[in-house]
Order: C-alpha cells, then structure tokens, then sequence
C-alpha cells in the first residue's frame, strides 16, 4: 500500500512539474468551478517544486489565484445569463442541486461582497459562490476583487503549507521511506491542516445555517 500511494504521489507531483503554470492556472480554474478538483492537491505539489527551485513560488500562487478567478468568471457569467429559473432546474445535474443554491444564494444576500471573499477559504462555498453571485447580478468589479483577494489568499496559504510540509525535503519523491520519514515528521503539521480546515467547514455550516435562518424570518 505504501508504495502505491507513493508511486501515486510521485506520477501527481510530476505531472504537476510537467504542466507548469499553464497547468497550475487552468486546475485552479476547474477547481473554482463547478468541477470537484480540491485546490488542496494542487497547490502544495506546485509550491514543493518552488522550494526545489523549478518553479517561483509567487508564481505558483499568481497562477493559482489568476486561475480561480477565470474559473469564477465563467460560472458568474453562465449563471447571470442564465437566470436562477434555469440553474435550479438544471443545476442537479453539475452537483448544484437547489438546496445549495439557495443556501449560496442567501450567503451573498447575507454577506454581500464580503461573503464573496471570505467564501474563497471555506470548503464547498467556494465551489458555487460564483453561482448566486450572478444570479444576484452582483457587480462584476466588486466580485473580481472579492474573488481575487479570497483566492490569493487560500491558495498562498495552501502553497505556504506545502513548502513547510514537504518542500524542505528533496528526497520527497525518491523513495516510499523517505514519503513515511517526511509524514512521521510533519505529523504536527499535516494535523493542524486538517483541523483548521475541519474549523472553517464547521464554521461554514453555521454561518450558512444563520444565514437561512435570517433569509426565512424575513420572508
């Protein structure tokens, strides 16, 4: 199992080397859309090869947040075309199923351009902010700043940790050990990661949960 996940990581790692920005930007646009790729086995691998020196770190991140807002963009612009009528029929169909959208609705009537940011570093929000953003027909200056400042940020953070976690080390990739010695060591680490994200998606679902709640006692 060990060298599975190994030979697994390494193929990911450098398939990501292979793609280069170009490839780190047009991920990041996938995973700000409606397409399920977690920005968290993106950005790490990208940052891992700047700490090598192969890439620029700032560059990585560049790319990452140029990436989520051209993703973002799209999915603003089909929905504000296509209407909330449209996308709460259809959306099923591309894992936006009308609950969600009506809870991503009320976040940006809650929020506003706030809530756009803040969205950027949470789990599932950011995949479907976009949505409601356009069916609101927010103003698209103030959605591309909200959408730019949040996704630099998350993925600064996410290109931070990866150069912590596993960027210091060269061998990384050379061996299922070295993968096992590098995990054993950064254990704090990689827990912390693991709890701050479970902090964000617990705070996502009260705040959404309040946000209903607030949306139904006006109504």
């Amino acid at each position: 199992m060990q060298a599975q996940f190994h030979a697994l990581l390494t193929f990911w790692f450098h398939f990501v080397e292979t793609q280069g920005y170009l490839g780190v930007f047009l991920l990041m646009a996938l995973e700000s859309s409606i397409v399920p790729i977690p920005s968290e086995i993106i950005m790490p691998p990208a940052a891992y090869w700047a700490a090598q020196g192969r890439m620029d770190f700032w560059l990585v991140v560049a790319a990452g947040a140029a990436g989520g807002l051209f993703g973002s963009l799209v999915c603003y612009g089909v929905a504000r075309a296509a209407g909330a009528p449209a996308i709460l029929r259809w959306g099923r169909y591309v894992l936006m199923p009308p609950q969600k959208v009506e809870a991503a609705e009320n976040w940006v009537r809650e929020y506003g351009v706030s809530g756009i940011f803040f969205s950027r570093l949470l789990p599932v929000v950011r995949h479907l902010i976009s949505v409601p953003a356009g069916i609101l027909r927010m103003p698209v200056a103030a959605f591309c700043v909200a959408t730019t400042a949040g996704a630099f940020l998350w993925d600064l953070i996410l290109a931070w940790f990866g150069r912590q976690v596993i960027g210091d080390q060269p061998h990384l990739l050379d061996s299922p050990e070295q993968l096992a010695l590098v995990l054993r060591e950064k254990t704090h680490l990689i827990v912390l990661g693991i709890l701050a994200l479970a902090a964000a998606y617990a705070l996502m679902l009260w705040l959404q949960k309040r946000s209903s709640a607030h949306a139904a006692s006006r109504a």
